[in-house]
């Protein structure tokens, strides 16, 4: 789901709402009725809380973050803005989805994972990402990817959310 704009020669274009689309469809072949959702900080807390209702799921899409169970925490620290875990749910028996817009190395995801059974153990946990980008250093994959893309490592996918609720990417040199 790339393709150069006019003009933009060599230039990566991802429609984030295309994506989005790919998405729930996507999502709604993982879900049972046990399923809860969980976006992770920052921009998979946008996508669960858009999914949710367009899913029909009634009860709120919790909030986690992997900022304490980083395995670079010492170099980073806490960021000021960093949001902490919120799950209005139990954990204990529920059929988890993890939403991130963007899935690259594994290691966030592997610090959410140990975030998530800190609070108790799911029955199962499946991840869906907007964009798969590679360059994994962890054995993680993504149970749904809307695309998958290629980008060097000095490149950075940043996903964006208008007044509106609308979603775009930029590609940001890192």
């Amino acid at each position: 789901m790339s393709s150069a704009p006019p003009g933009a020669s060599g230039a990566l274009f991802l429609d984030a709402e295309a994506l989005y689309g790919e998405l729930l469809r996507g999502v709604r072949g993982l879900l049972t009725p046990r399923t809860r959702l969980v976006g992770i900080a920052s921009g998979g807390v946008w996508l669960a809380e858009r999914l949710q209702p367009e899913l029909g799921l009634h009860d709120a899409p919790g909030i986690i973050s992997s900022a304490m169970h980083r395995d670079d925490f010492a170099q980073r620290g806490m960021s000021a803005s960093a949001q902490t875990t919120t799950l209005p749910f139990d954990v204990d028996g529920a059929d988890v989805v993890l939403l991130d817009d963007v899935l690259y190395t594994g290691r966030t995801i592997r610090a959410v994972l140990n975030e998530l059974f800190d609070y108790g153990r799911p029955a199962s946990v499946k991840l869906a990402v907007l964009v798969d980008r590679g360059g994994r250093e962890l054995p993680v994959q993504a149970d749904f990817a809307a695309a998958r893309v290629a980008l060097p490592a000095s490149q950075q996918l940043a996903l964006g959310r208008d007044g509106a609720g609308r979603f775009t990417f930029q590609v940001e040199t890192a």
